[in-house]
């Protein structure tokens, strides 16, 4: 598989293991579990190779880190600000730009609920000041970034947060967040904050005065806007007040599987109507369907093909939201403070450990691909929904 320019570099060499931090257990990076591999035939498998060689695969959401693999240690592990970048399994995992989610952006460094402004810039300056001791993962600043990433051998890392809540109601703080290198973010996650409403909310009053003086913000400044885990409301006011296209970076189609994460039908049109795409996620227990209620890349694959059925090749995408380590149970250990449980409102499925074939970020794009070439899809669709779709909205919204 295509391998990037990587020269050995681990997570805060530049300190003192167990003097300067804590060490924590991690997990194996990419045998941790037997997630299957897309069969395919040795001609396809060429074929694969050559679409990631020769073409931008950004992943629209993902968390690129490890987590401890005592799970239960998941919040000493996020108060040290010190989340471990998994430098050599990026190095083989195909993707030329990755949108890092910070673990939500929630940072727990002083609050079990986080959210709260200076841990937020604490966790972005801890993570960039690792990623200034390497040159093989680039932050991505502007769309040139992307250009050179894929042409020099780097990984672009573009920093994403998944709500505005820590601004408060300041709004001169997202001018402070764009400093610190943030170019994707969230209005609002699963709880309502001062400018929408979350997905898990009864009721979704729709993007408030202050949430359309930050989106206009957003807009000014060349910030990426998400509506994944914003109410359906809040999500079509957005797109409608925003001046550029925005994203759902993670999601699926709600007309396969009734919970509030996944997207209706009029907000998916809504996106892509004004340009925008919509990110295919593979989370455990997200993108179910009837008919593949073991969640596997058959039930996310099967959510794609919905989205493109729908709108179009133009406006999909992946935004997989994998990491390494235990995913399952992480959603426990963060059940009460990300409202996990009360997505699924009373659905019953099997549970799985894993998404087999896109259990971790090394393995998703290969299989993802895989699944595309075996499905009979084109080479010039293919290059559309692994990058082609999100480099176009970017060109629209980053100045």
């Amino acid at each position: 598989m295509i391998r990037k320019r990587y020269d050995g570099y681990r997570a805060y060499q530049y300190l003192e293991a167990g003097q300067d931090y804590e060490i924590f257990e991690l997990p194996s990076g990419t045998d941790r579990v037997a997630s299957r591999r897309v069969e395919v035939t040795p001609e396809e498998e060429a074929r694969t190779e050559r679409i990631l060689r020769e073409n931008l695969v950004v992943s629209l959401h993902d968390h690129p880190t490890f987590i401890p693999k005592d799970v239960a240690r998941i919040y000493e592990y996020r108060r040290q600000g010190r989340d471990v970048t998994a430098y050599q399994e990026l190095s083989e995992s195909g993707m030329d730009v990755v949108f890092d989610n910070m673990n939500d952006g929630s940072a727990l460094i002083t609050s079990k609920n986080g959210w709260k402004w200076e841990d937020v810039l604490y966790d972005l300056g801890m993570r960039q000041a690792d990623l200034a001791h390497q040159d093989f993962i680039v932050p991505v600043r502007r769309l040139a970034d992307i250009n050179a990433c894929k042409e020099n051998g780097h990984l672009g890392l573009v920093f994403s947060l998944e709500a505005a809540t820590m601004i408060e109601n300041e709004i001169d703080r997202l001018d402070i967040l764009y400093g610190f290198g943030v170019r994707s973010m969230g209005v609002v996650y699963s709880e309502s904050n001062a400018l929408g409403s979350g997905l898990k909310e009864a009721r979704d009053g729709g993007l408030t005065d202050l949430g359309q003086k930050a989106v206009r913000r957003m807009n000014q400044l060349g910030i990426a806007i998400d509506v994944s885990h914003a109410g359906d409301q809040t999500s079509i006011d957005i797109a409608q007040v925003s001046e550029a296209p925005i994203f759902v970076t993670h999601a699926g189609a709600r007309a396969l599987w009734n919970t509030p994460r996944m997207k209706p039908d009029a907000v998916i049109r809504t996106v892509a109507e004004r340009g925008g795409v919509i990110g295919i996620e593979a989370a455990p227990h997200t993108t179910l369907t009837e008919k593949h209620r073991i969640h596997s890349i058959d039930g996310v694959m099967e959510h794609f093909e919905y989205v493109a059925n729908l709108v179009g090749m133009d406006h999909v995408g992946f935004g997989p939201d994998t990491l390494y380590g235990d995913h399952v149970g992480l959603h426990h250990a963060f059940s009460k403070q990300l409202g996990v449980a009360a997505i699924h409102r009373g659905l019953e499925f099997p549970p799985v450990e894993f998404v087999d074939g896109l259990e971790n970020p090394t393995e998703t794009f290969p299989n993802i691909v895989r699944w595309l070439v075996s499905h009979g899809y084109s080479d010039d669709d293919i290059a559309k929904v692994i990058g082609g779709n999100a480099r176009r909205v970017l060109a629209r919204v980053w100045r």
